[in-house]
Parts: structure tokens; sequence; C-alpha cells
């Protein structure tokens, strides 16, 4: 059983086409296909690629919530900002143009239905964290920060797509002695307590679209837990015309 994993399409129809063309050469057969979010975009493909993965039948994609559909969500006034703050601040005026005019209502609507993402066996398959869409975690992000985004949900391997990077954080076993102290009591701290910590690991499952002509995703074995990290090149609007793999599994 191996999962392809996918982020960060933002409306480029072409390279997820390029993509699907690659899935279907691997030398072992995908079994699940998951988009983490950030389907759509301030392109205007965004639409057709809705529609065309609506009405795909062979390898039907599980898709979550991202950035970008947050987003969308706001200019619509369907979330806390809809005067799209961030969006602004992070793309400027125009994307805000861009965006509304890229998606229609309708297929808004159809957004609105997506998970926030999906626990599989002991994965996390999210688009930033249990925090939120933004939080974009990399192998800079302190490790005490990565250590807590897996403990909220007790994952073993955490795939996110918010940052757009292809990496692979390892923690390694560990013990964490930790202390209960009430604020303003005049009293010393608890007991110290020890956990012990499994191994465990945060996967960047890379971008689609963000970069035109250059795609990247990721195999996962959840039997074996290989990971391989997929890089697809292709003309925009044509056919793939390349793609460069990473070793097939065993």
């Amino acid at each position: 059983m191996v999962w392809a994993i996918l982020s960060g399409i933002e409306g480029n129809l072409a390279a997820y086409k390029a993509v699907l063309k690659d899935i279907q050469q691997q030398r072992v057969s995908v079994e699940e296909l998951y988009i983490l979010g950030d389907l759509i975009g301030p392109r205007s493909e965004s639409e057709a690629l809705v529609q065309f993965i609506r009405q795909q039948r062979s390898l039907p994609p599980q898709i979550c919530l991202g950035w970008w559909e947050e987003q969308l969500f706001n200019l619509h006034a369907l979330r806390h900002d809809p005067d799209a703050v961030a969006l602004k601040e992070k793309y400027g005026a125009k994307a805000v143009e861009q965006l509304w005019n890229a998606v229609s209502r309708d297929t808004t609507n159809w957004l609105r239905g997506l998970d926030f993402g999906f626990f599989e066996l002991d994965c996390l398959l999210i688009h930033g964290s249990t925090l939120g869409c933004e939080d974009e975690l990399t192998p800079t992000t302190n490790p005490l920060t990565l250590l807590d985004r897996l403990l909220r949900t007790d994952a073993n391997s955490l795939f996110c797509g918010r940052s757009g990077l292809a990496f692979q954080y390892q923690l390694s076993e560990a013990q964490i002695t930790s202390t209960v102290e009430t604020l303003g009591a005049a009293q010393s701290p608890g007991i110290p307590q020890q956990q012990t910590l499994k191994p465990r690991q945060i996967i960047g499952v890379g971008n689609v679209g963000r970069l035109a002509g250059y795609a990247s995703y990721t195999l996962y074995n959840p039997n074996t837990g290989t990971v391989e990290f997929q890089q697809v090149t292709y003309r925009e609007f044509l056919n793939p015309v390349s793609a460069s793999r990473g070793k097939g599994f065993a």
C-alpha cells in the first residue's frame, strides 16, 4: 500500500496533470491520493482544476483545507477576517481580486465541505497543523514546537504542506521531564514527571503548483515507513515532458 501526498496545487491544472501522470508511471501501485490544502489559488485555472478533480474517477483524491481556501472563505465573509488582512499583507490587494475572480460561489460552497485534516493509522495529514492552516513547520522550526505539534494528536508521523518544502525531520527516542506549577501559589512545584517519547517525524510533502514547470510531491508506504520525494518537470499548458523520480519501493 502506497500513498501519494500532495499540497499546494494553487490552481495550477497543468502541474496537477503532470503529477497524476507521474503517479501512474510509478512501478508500484498508489492506492491513496491525498491533497493537503491549497488546492486553489489566485490563478484563472482554479475553477477548471476543481471541476477536473470533482470528475476524477481514477484515484479520486482526499482533500483537506489549506491557507488559500481559508482566504477565499474570508472574502465571502465565512471566516473571522472578511477584510482579508492576512492575504493583503502577504500578497497585496491584486491577489484579493485575482482570488475572488478565480473561484465561483458554487465552488466555494463545495470547498467548505472539505475536511480540516486526516488521521490515518498513526499519521496526521494536514496543511499546517492542528493549530491552523497558517502554522508553517520547517526544518528550522524549534524542535520543541515540532514535538508539541506531534503530541497534540499523538501522531507518529505528521505530513504537512504549508511551507511548500520537501523535508523529513526525525525526532529520536528521548526522555522528557516535566513539572506542574500553580501560578501565584505559595508552594513548591509538583513532583517531576518523566515521559518516554518514541521516535516520531514530520514530513513536508513539497509543492505542486507554485513554481512554473516544476512540481514536487511525496510517496509514503505506511507498511514500511518509507518516504520518497518525487520531482516532476513539465511544460505549462502542455503535456509533461520529463519526470525524474526517486527510488521506487521494494
